[in-house]
């Protein structure tokens, strides 16, 4: 019970990072520089706590990895610009759950008993329709207002943004594997150069650009909580409900943010969170085996 009470704050913690972050403003450079501000705050608080080891190949792989994770970061930005929170963030972790197993399972052999395979094909099935119908627009009249502003802009940014999560994810957890408490540092340095040179290294530290740092704080707490949960409930229930967070994104883009949607739309939605949550449980629990 503990464990699920742990997998549910990185659902929460990361599931608001879209709504909570639009709803202080700014534009998406503002948004990522802000952010990774609070991640290098929270991380230079973990160091301090635990002093873990550090060596020269984890700071230079931590770095890089944090500068992909920003190009991850900043294209999500971007999406939610262009497409809203409530359709960009589904979209996002799909695709990252899609090309992610797919490179798993192909390139690093991650699924290798009959079983994994049926499940895993099974839950890409789901992601996709999920893709689908979370994407799904109303074309009536009604769906003029809603609030999407350039579908084809957000897709490209989408396809840069799951490249550089993605590239991130399989860095650091098939080539190289580092403690997530010492990696967390070099990682926080990486992330704020990458976020710089989104910014071109004008880099300016307005009201909006600080109160963004809390989201990177909301970041980091999903992070140690991730861990916890992992420790003591599994791998498969952690990664599982982490990935529920894209309902709190949903909801709360409308909610907060006033994002609109006709009837139909929010049936299509419904229908999509349903087959993403199913989807990402049958990916934890191919993780399990």
């Amino acid at each position: 019970m503990e464990g699920i009470l742990f997998a549910l704050v990185p659902m929460f913690a990361w599931g608001s990072i879209g709504f909570v972050s639009n709803k202080i403003g700014g534009r998406p450079d503002q948004q990522t520089f802000g952010m990774t501000l609070g991640a290098l705050i929270f991380a230079l608080g973990i160091w301090f706590v635990v002093h873990p080891e550090m060596s020269a190949s984890l700071w230079i792989f931590g770095i890089l990895g944090g500068i992909l994770w920003s190009i991850g970061q900043n294209g999500q930005f971007h999406a939610m610009q262009y497409m809203g929170v409530s359709v960009a963030n589904p979209l996002s972790s799909g695709a990252q759950l899609v090309v992610g197993s797919l490179i798993g399972a192909l390139a690093f052999h991650e699924w290798t008993k009959p079983i994994q395979f049926v499940l895993g094909l099974i839950a890409l099935v789901l992601l996709v329709i999920g893709f689908y119908f979370s994407s799904k627009q109303d074309n009536s009249e009604m769906a003029a207002d809603s609030g999407l502003l350039d579908f084809s802009k957000g897709f490209r940014a989408l396809a840069y943004s799951t490249v550089g999560y993605i590239s991130y994810t399989v860095l650091f957890n098939n080539i190289m594997k580092f403690d997530a408490l010492a990696v967390i540092l070099p990682m926080a340095v990486g992330m704020c150069l990458g976020a710089m040179i989104f910014m071109k290294f004008k880099m300016s530290f307005e009201p909006v650009v600080l109160k963004n740092a809390f989201v990177g704080i909301m970041w980091g707490v999903g992070n140690i909580f991730m861990l916890l949960a992992a420790a003591k409930a599994g791998l498969a229930i952690a990664f599982s409900f982490s990935q529920l967070g894209v309902i709190i994104s949903i909801i709360g883009g409308i909610l907060f943010l006033g994002e609109t949607k006709t009837k139909k739309e929010i049936r299509w939605v419904a229908i999509g969170i349903l087959c993403f949550v199913v989807g990402a449980i049958l990916l934890g629990i191919v993780k399990s085996y």
